[in-house]
């Protein structure tokens, strides 16, 4: 009796440990969130723009996609992992997030989340004009479709527990101010003050929030804008600026625009019920990136990798531009959207920021 019990001893013993390790293995790898839903524009589109036959953006071309696993330009407008995707690896949700035009999304994909972002795209439906992308404010549609689909797949009551858990990430902002305002000045004959048009772009983004929560969303991660004036197609648009210095005033406007959207975001959070809303800051990280680049192992912040750097994206940048074989040095792959590598600084800041916003 006694060794049959020193037996049991020793194995329970040899086993705890191993039991301890598989505990704290599926802690790690078991997803902080079921599933991740992506809205906005080219910052987190990982490919619905390769299906709206009319949309001028896309990247579906080489170099794009060129540090990708298969090394396939698959609409990510990067030589690599979108933030979106990086923040999805890391809350073991899935590698990478596809986009809800794909044609062939299998079940699982649905379960676990999928892209409803529009490059070219902005709060203000007038951005999507000359860009023919998918407004913001009409992706719910596309989610609509979706929740439909993960009703069939998974049954309408875990439908919603997935919806209601998920992580919600919105990027968008951007276009509205350099189609509409800096560079095509359609929206300065209406607005003349910038502040008045900051405005207006705000109330659009409170109305899309308002419409993700009607439709279940809880969690949501709202992206701040970048410094604008230190995207190197904004550098170039400004004639005279020889030695290419970051546009102070954009950089400003940014600011402001910052502040407000920050300031409303409790609001909003308060008056919805169960909501959680957090202001993911990307403006301070990008510009700090480009004030202090060797300190992240960067040495061209002035223009992207493809081509001259100084006005290819999109269509204008492809196969027949000569593109850097350092893109890790790069903080921009083309002359709008970061590379990999700035993406990476980004997601690995945002990912402790997230896990203790959720947590609280």
């Amino acid at each position: 009796m006694w060794i049959s019990k020193t037996i049991a001893l020793g194995l329970f013993l040899a086993t705890t440990p191993l039991a301890s390790c598989n505990a704290a293995a599926n802690a790690t790898t078991k997803p902080l969130f079921p599933a991740i839903l992506i809205f906005g524009d080219s910052t987190v589109d990982t490919g619905n723009n390769n299906y709206p036959l009319k949309t001028i953006f896309r990247a579906t071309h080489f170099p794009y996609g060129i540090d990708l696993p298969n090394k396939t330009a698959n609409g990510r407008f990067s030589n690599g992992k979108l933030v979106s995707d990086i923040l999805a690896t890391k809350f073991n949700i899935k590698p990478f997030v596809p986009p809800f035009l794909q044609p062939n999304l299998s079940d699982q994909d649905i379960v676990t989340g999928v892209c409803f972002a529009s490059a070219g795209a902005g709060y203000d439906d007038r951005t999507s004009l000359s860009t023919q992308a998918i407004p913001v404010l009409q992706q719910p549609r596309m989610f609509k479709s979706y929740i439909a689909r993960l009703k069939r797949v998974v049954g309408d009551k875990k439908a919603m527990e997935i919806i209601n858990n998920a992580l919600v990430v919105v990027s968008a902002g951007t276009n509205d101010f350099i189609l509409n305002y800096y560079d095509i000045p359609l929206r300065r004959l209406e607005y003349p003050h910038i502040s008045d048009y900051q405005d207006f772009v705000i109330q659009r983004f409170e109305r899309f929030v308002r419409k993700l929560y009607r439709l279940g969303c809880r969690k949501i991660v709202i992206g701040s804008l970048p410094p604008i004036g230190c995207l190197p197609i904004q550098m170039t648009a400004k004639f005279r600026n020889i030695f290419r210095f970051c546009l102070d005033q954009e950089n400003k406007e940014s600011v402001l625009y910052n502040q407000k959207l920050q300031k409303l975001l409790p609001k909003i959070e308060a008056s919805l019920t169960g909501s959680k809303i957090f202001y993911a800051d990307i403006y301070d990280p990008m510009l700090e990136m480009t004030q202090n680049p060797s300190q992240y192992g960067f040495k061209e912040t002035k223009r992207g990798c493809c081509g001259t750097g100084f006005l290819e994206a999109s269509f204008m940048c492809n196969a027949f531009s000569p593109t850097c074989q350092n893109r890790s040095e790069f903080v921009f792959f083309d002359s709008i959207h970061p590379s990999e590598a700035t993406y990476n600084y980004i997601g690995n800041g945002l990912e402790p920021q997230i896990r203790q916003w959720i947590k609280a």
